[in-house]
């Protein structure tokens, strides 16, 4: 799905659900989708707040919970001190990720056969497989081999 073809998804939403679009909120949303980055609140309101400088720590408080409603941001549980959002699930729904808990970096990863095998323990074992969360926490091996991480110093490595 395009970023337009997002922006548009979650608009036609929030109308539906009789939600006001303000220019804060159109900012959180080009911010919230203009990277392929997982980010928390407080990164979100520093992205959004480039496009609007205007933008309100409670507007985006506010407005993310509307985001996942619409199914194309997701909150995750990375087993941090806060919850991150990944904005990659419209074009990459099944995606799994690696936690690097040396630098922090969140590589995400797709595995079709990761998927079929899911499945199948779920059916083995009498289930209908529904949402699968899969979470791998890692050590770098470039840092074990070398003594540093070329992620470590990655942009927006979270």
């Amino acid at each position: 799905m395009t970023e337009q073809g997002i922006k548009e998804k979650i608009i036609g939403f929030m109308e539906s659900n009789g939600l006001r679009i303000t220019a804060q909120r159109q900012a959180i949303i080009e911010a919230a989708f203009s990277t392929d980055e997982h980010y928390t609140a407080e990164e979100l309101l520093e992205r959004s707040r480039k496009v609007d400088p205007s933008v309100s720590r409670a507007t985006v408080y506010r407005t993310l919970p509307v985001l996942v409603q619409t199914g194309l941001l997701r909150e995750l549980d990375l087993g941090k001190d806060q919850m991150y959002y990944d904005p990659n699930y419209a074009n990459h729904p099944n995606h799994n990720h690696i936690i690097c808990t040396d630098c922090d970096k969140i590589v995400e990863f797709e595995d079709y056969c990761l998927d079929v095998r899911e499945s199948v323990i779920a059916k083995n074992l009498g289930f209908n497989p529904g949402t699968v969360k899969l979470r791998i926490e890692a050590t770098c091996e470039q840092l074990a081999k070398t003594g540093t991480c070329s992620r470590r110093d990655t942009v927006g490595a979270k």
